[in-house]
Parts: structure tokens; C-alpha cells; sequence
């Protein structure tokens, strides 16, 4: 690859992570540079790479800028033709690079792809972040072949062929750098979650491909659902989400899909409610405050004389799909 290809991990407090699978990086991304970037770590991360592994390049950032910012930050620094951005919960598999790179080069018009993402806990199954390939509803809502809602299916080769979608996953995201560049990069206003998936929407929305390339797997531990984690992620992921259609979505969508959006929010906030977890409704209730005060300056980072390519847009509600039609597999979908 003659350095074409720069891996950067992003790190915060990562020690016991870089740990468990820096090694498999290391060992299977011959030919690549490898590139921690520090978002201003306090857990000796740093004293462990310069200690333990000399060989990776380290980006040292002054302060944690989240996961939009800690990587607008640091692929400023790292001159490469391709970047793979990738999360330090992940293992990596031998020859893991070179199909994606081979995707790359024998089509221009391809500029970011994502390798198929199983489960590291569970590794017969597709994980959450990605699993093989992403996809996006009439309404926004992204999910995955593999993966929809909280339901994960087995892999049993069922998506192995290469095939367009709508956004690949930013836990294992291989794109030109100069597309990441000209494209403003990950919106930092977002902070963590769904900027990829805004990421890849600016991309379509200038006509470009996206792909997943399933011939190269790496195992995710990943964050898991929304009902168990932190009401900080489902406060980001919500109004995230409705930054991103706000962004992207044309004209004549804009109001009908955010309207439908809004009010199928206040259905999960109230489900939050019932199952005793106030705190997320909450955190639904200061996502759409926050996406208001956020609207001036959102909508003066739509693109211009936009050409959208909607492959990996279904023209369906995944919510009807999903809750009222019982579609829990991806292949059902789309039958």
C-alpha cells in the first residue's frame, strides 16, 4: 500500500482497549501507517504507546473534541490518499485492508466503504454499528443488512456481495481524503453519534458512491441500544438525527419528515416514561430544544446545487416494518 492508507484510531481513556486490540491492527495493516489520536487522554495512554509501541504514529490533540472533532482535528496531520477511520474497540482480520482498498481504486466515483461488522462478544453475529452495510427509511431512521432496531441477526453469508449503500459505519470507515477534506469533514456540532451517517449523506448528496465490501470483516465490541446506555447518547442521537435530515433532506421533504419524526420521537419519549426511565424522555425533551437553537446555523451547511444519489434509501417507515408488520430481518425487508 506504500502509506496510501493511514488507520487512525481515535482515543480517550482508551488504555485497557489499545491493549486488547492495538496488536491486531499492528500485525494485520501491513503496508499502512497506523495513527493513534489522542483526544487529551489522562489514563497513561500515551506513556503505554510510546512504551509499547514505538512504530505507531501518535497525534497528540490539546483537548478531547469528541469524536466529529478529535478526527477533523487529527486527518488534518496525517497526509494520506486514504484514511480508515477506526474505533479502538475493534479487532481487526488479516488482509482486512486490501479489499477495501482494491473497491477504491477500480471506481472513482466510490469514495468511502465499510468492511463487514460482526459482534467481538458474540462473533457468529452482525453488530449493531454497522453490521453489513447501512441504510436509511422514507423517514430518516438508519438501519442495517443485519441489523434492525435492537434485532441481530446471525451471519450466515446471507449479505456477502458487495453492494451501494447509504452510509458505512464510523467504527470501520475507509475514505478518500481528499472527499473527507473538501466536504467539511465530520460536523463537530454533532460531537459523537450519527455523523457518519451525515457524513455519507453529504457525500450522496453530491452524487458519490458508498459501499460495503463484506470479503473483509472485523469484529466490533461496540455501545450497544439506546435503552442501555447513557441519557447523554440518547439526547445526542436524537437531536443528531434531526440535524441530519434538517441538513440533507431536499426541500420538498424537509417539513413533512421532520414533522413525522417529531411526533414519532414524543411516542419513544413516552415509551422511556412507562419503562421507568424518565431520564431519557428527558433527554428526547432537550434534543429537539437543543435542534431548535441549532436550525439558523444548521441550515447554512446545506449543500449547494446538490445532485443526490438515493441509492440505499427505502422508500418504507422501518418503524411500520419493524413494530407492525413483524420485518425483523433485513432480507424481509426488501423482498
Amino acid at each position: 500500500m506504500n502509506n496510501k492508507v493511514a488507520v487512525v484510531i481515535l482515543n480517550w481513556n482508551g488504555k485497557s482497549f489499545l491493549e486488547q486490540f492495538l496488536p491486531s491492527v499492528v500485525k494485520n495493516s501491513s503496508g499502512a501507517r497506523v495513527v493513534v489520536a489522542d483526544n487529551n487522554s489522562t489514563d497513561n495512554s500515551i506513556s503505554f504507546l510510546k512504551d509499547n509501541y514505538p512504530s505507531v504514529e501518535l497525534i497528540q490533540l490539546e483537548q478531547n473534541f469528541g469524536f466529529a472533532g478529535g478526527y477533523n482535528n487529527a486527518l488534518k496531520q496525517v497526509d494520506s490518499e486514504y484514511y480508515v477511520l477506526l474505533n479502538s474497540d475493534v479487532e481487526v482480520t488479516k488482509n482486512w485492508l486490501t479489499p477495501m482498498l482494491n473497491l477504491l481504486e477500480i471506481d472513482n466515483s466510490i469514495v468511502a466503504c465499510q468492511p463487514k461488522i460482526k459482534d467481538f462478544n458474540n462473533k457468529e453475529y452482525f453488530e449493531y454499528a454497522g453490521a453489513s452495510g447501512g441504510f436509511i427509511d422514507k423517514y430518516g431512521y438508519p438501519f442495517c443488512r443485519g441489523r434492525i432496531f435492537e434485532t441481530l441477526e446471525k451471519d450466515e453469508n446471507q449479505y456477502d456481495n458487495v453492494e451501494e449503500i447509504f452510509w458505512a459505519s464510523g467504527a470501520s470507515l475507509f475514505i478518500r481524503s481528499k472527499e473527507y477534506h473538501s466536504i467539511g469533514g465530520l460536523d463537530e456540532f454533532f460531537f459523537a453519534h450519527m455523523e457518519e451517517i451525515d457524513l455519507c449523506w453529504r457525500l450522496k448528496n453530491q452524487g458519490h458512491k458508498i459501499m460495503v465490501c463484506p470479503s473483509s470483516t472485523v469484529y466490533h465490541v461496540g455501545g450497544g441500544t439506546l435503552n442501555k446506555v447513557k441519557p447523554q447518547k440518547t439526547f445526542l442521537n436524537f437531536r443528531n438525527s434531526l440535524l441530519t435530515l434538517h441538513k440533507n433532506l431536499p426541500k420538498k421533504e424537509r417539513f413533512s419528515v421532520i414533522f413525522i419524526r417529531l411526533l414519532l420521537d414524543g411516542i419513544a419519549g413516552f415509551k422511556f416514561l412507562v419503562a421507568g426511565q424518565p431520564t431519557h424522555t428527558w433527554a428526547i425533551l432537550r434534543a429537539h430544544f437543543s435542534f431548535y437553537g441549532a436550525i439558523s446555523q444548521n441550515k447554512k451547511k446545506r449543500l449547494k446545487n446538490s445532485t443526490p444519489n438515493l441509492t440505499g434509501k427505502i422508500n418504507k417507515s422501518i418503524v411500520k416494518e419493524y413494530f407492525l408488520n413483524k420485518c425483523k430481518f433485513y432480507s424481509d425487508l426488501v423482498k
